[in-house]
């Protein structure tokens, strides 16, 4: 089958478009055929061999896709072949045929796109295991969202509006703040241009600070981001799309009594399938509603894909990047 194949462990300009063994479901799993795989910003980080999970090469990259069941492993119960699915077995999705565990397969409203599907499941599982499970945002706190125009951030930015929250969106550009404009936040700080982070975040909540704090970048934008929250206030710990891993000040923790929250959806899919369902589910409900929907930014063909991964590996992405892989 065609796949973008990593041979070996080193960066993303070594991937290749090449071909892999078609792979065949095992107990507990299941075989889809791809018809659509988005980007996260592990499936750079993999080939690399800096993410805490890595395939042994010759893998294929690629966290989540949507597709049709094409086959059932032993065991399998509740899905049949033919169905349309989302799934998130963390590697192997940027090929025509994946194998998933069960647990993380998710049935797709029929209305919804295979575009579309690709770019939901991981981003808004993430989202709502963060902002409801870890951060337990109320409405009327204020939301600070760090790299808002990534495809994480603009998703935290449709989640926070939807619980009721008043959004705060940082991001680098104008051309990038006008896409949160356009999600709904009610707050744009550029922060690459002006006062510090910290500042323009003080400045947009009468001196307070946030409440929660939605961070996927890391380096120095935690570190500011952190001397910006209010009293009591949660910082969910994501990512570190910056590239570094913050040393966060253990004073300020302590005398502003804030929350350091860990948000890692891998391991919480892994130990609490049925809550991800569930989540899954309430997120559903709330695109039928018209509150969520994944910002695309662009759409590439399987033999295009590496171009993909280097744009967000080179930080051009804004929003979602997709891989179409069969029609």
């Amino acid at each position: 089958m065609k796949a973008i194949v990593c041979e070996k462990i080193g960066s993303v300009d070594d991937l290749k478009v090449g071909d892999l063994p078609k792979p065949s479901p095992g107990e507990g799993e299941v075989l889809v055929q791809v018809k659509a795989a988005s980007l996260n910003f592990p499936d750079v980080l993999m080939p690399e061999g800096k993410y805490q999970y890595a395939g042994e090469p010759p893998f294929a990259p690629g966290m989540e896709a949507a597709g049709i069941v094409a086959a059932l492993g032993e065991g399998v119960s509740g899905v049949s072949v033919g169905d349309r699915v989302a799934v998130h077995p963390w590697i192997g999705c940027f090929a025509e045929y994946v194998v998933s565990p069960v647990d993380w397969l998710f049935p797709l409203p029929d209305e919804m796109d295979w575009v579309t599907a690709a770019a939901f499941g991981l981003t808004y599982g993430t989202i709502r295991h963060a902002l409801v499970d870890r951060g337990e945002l109320k409405a009327g706190e204020n939301l600070l969202v760090l790299g808002a125009a990534g495809g994480t951030g603009l998703a935290a930015i449709e989640g926070g509006k939807a619980l009721g929250a008043r959004v705060i969106a940082a991001a680098s550009t104008d051309a990038k703040l006008a896409a949160c404009k356009a999600k709904g936040a009610d707050v744009l700080i550029n922060y690459a241009e002006g006062p510090e982070l910290r500042h323009q975040v003080k400045e947009a909540t009468d001196g307070k600070g946030a409440d929660v704090i939605f961070d996927s970048v890391g380096g120095d934008f935690s570190q500011q981001a952190i001397r910006s929250i209010n009293w009591g206030g949660r910082m969910l710990v994501i990512g570190f799309a910056a590239g570094s891993i913050p040393q966060l000040p253990a004073n300020h923790i302590l005398i502003k009594q804030i929350e350091l929250v860990g948000v890692a959806y891998q391991g919480f899919s892994r130990r609490f399938p049925d809550r991800c369902r569930e989540n899954m589910a309430q997120n559903l409900d709330w695109w039928r509603q018209g509150k969520l929907s994944p910002h695309i930014g662009q759409v590439y063909d399987l033999d295009h894909g590496i171009d993909a991964l280097k744009a967000m590996r080179d930080r051009k992405a804004e929003g979602k990047l997709v891989i179409r892989v069969s029609d």
